[in-house]
């Protein structure tokens, strides 16, 4: 993907003033963001896949899966949805102080 063309935002970007012209112009409800979850070497685990389940609602199994490709890749995308979503996640994950990033798709 071109770098050029991707937009990348962290939860602490997004301003109240953001997310309402996000709601406003109608952006918010397209599918066409997602929240990328990086490797760091302060959480366990056990602690990961718990936040991950917590942020995305998801299964332990799926959520062991994203736990091992951030191990393993240093990166993977949690979840896809419209940025008010995104943004829900993201600070979910962050509240442990993982390291997310949300894209445009």
């Amino acid at each position: 993907m071109n770098s050029s063309m991707m937009t990348m935002w962290t939860a602490s970007d997004i301003t109240p003033e953001t997310k309402q012209s996000e709601q406003l112009s109608g952006t918010d409800q397209l599918d066409a963001y997602r929240v990328l979850l990086f490797n760091d070497e302060e959480h366990s685990f056990d602690e990961v896949i718990e936040q991950i389940i917590k942020a995305v609602r998801c299964s332990r199994s799926k959520a062991e899966r994203h736990t091992w490709e951030v191990h393993t890749r240093g990166r993977s995308i949690v979840f896809a949805g419209a940025m008010a979503e995104c943004l829900s996640v993201s600070s979910i994950l962050e509240e442990i102080a993982l390291k997310t990033e949300i894209q445009t798709i």
